[in-house]
């Protein structure tokens, strides 16, 4: 039976390894992304995989994308929550807006878009979610009380929407991802990352299809004893 997965921010970065890594499991795969029409047209073009636009921090929107969605192609069957954002800053320069922005996007987009498609799971008896946190929602970092914040409660959110999901087979779990070679983790300053990867115990950076492959594996078929867990990915970089 082929299953049907919904990737947010899948167009680029981790997301677009998600998706590749999905699709060579034979998983029919949808991505959604926000802004950057030129960088999903090319996604599209590449890999064959169908691209919508919506905003994740948008409930409405997520109503009804899910719904075109769902309509287009099939019943969601596995949802991963990828879609993110950062707005740094210290809390003294940190703006009520930067604050807002990354918890409706980061962690609004969660509830949202799980709140879409959940129902659907239930009724038929199968549901996989796979959220994306961060090694920063696990141990906090400097700059990113809101970022942290918001990583952090995703984890709470998975452990909690698991207990609600496991008797209709629904298994709900987080994947935390180290510092990835990503355009994002590219925009960090060299001295500054040099710093970040001398922590790092396996001295390097991570790879976005090292996360990919974790996604594959809360997601599959097989994976039905495994909820409310999460699964870090970074290099050795936090332990706990």
């Amino acid at each position: 039976m082929t299953r049907t997965a919904i990737v947010t921010g899948g167009t680029r970065g981790i997301g677009e390894a998600i998706c590749l890594a999905l699709k060579a499991e034979g998983v029919s795969v949808v991505a959604s992304y926000a802004g950057n029409d030129e960088a999903a047209a090319k996604f599209t073009q590449t890999h064959g995989i169908k691209a919508y636009k919506f905003d994740v921090a948008d409930y409405d929107a997520c109503q009804a994308a899910v719904k075109t969605i769902e309509t287009e192609n099939a019943p969601c069957d596995i949802l991963v929550n990828n879609a993110g954002i950062t707005r740094d800053g210290t809390l003294l320069r940190m703006t009520h807006q930067m604050w807002k922005e990354v918890i409706d996007t980061n962690l609004g987009g969660c509830f949202n878009m799980a709140k879409a498609v959940f129902a659907g799971m239930k009724e038929r008896g199968f549901g996989r979610i796979v959220n994306i946190g961060s090694i920063n929602g696990q141990g906090g970092q400097y700059g990113q009380v809101n970022y942290a914040a918001a990583k952090s409660g995703i984890h709470g959110f998975t452990k909690a929407l698991a207990q609600e999901g496991a008797k209709f087979n629904i298994t709900v779990n987080a994947l935390a991802p180290g510092y990835i070679d990503t355009d994002m983790v590219a925009a960090v300053p060299k001295e500054v990352l040099e710093k970040i990867v001398a922590k790092v115990p396996v001295g390097r950076l991570g790879q976005a299809a090292e996360i990919a492959r974790g996604v594959v594996f809360l997601s599959c078929e097989k994976a039905g004893f495994l909820t409310g867990s999460t699964l870090s990915i970074n290099g050795g970089q936090h332990m706990y």
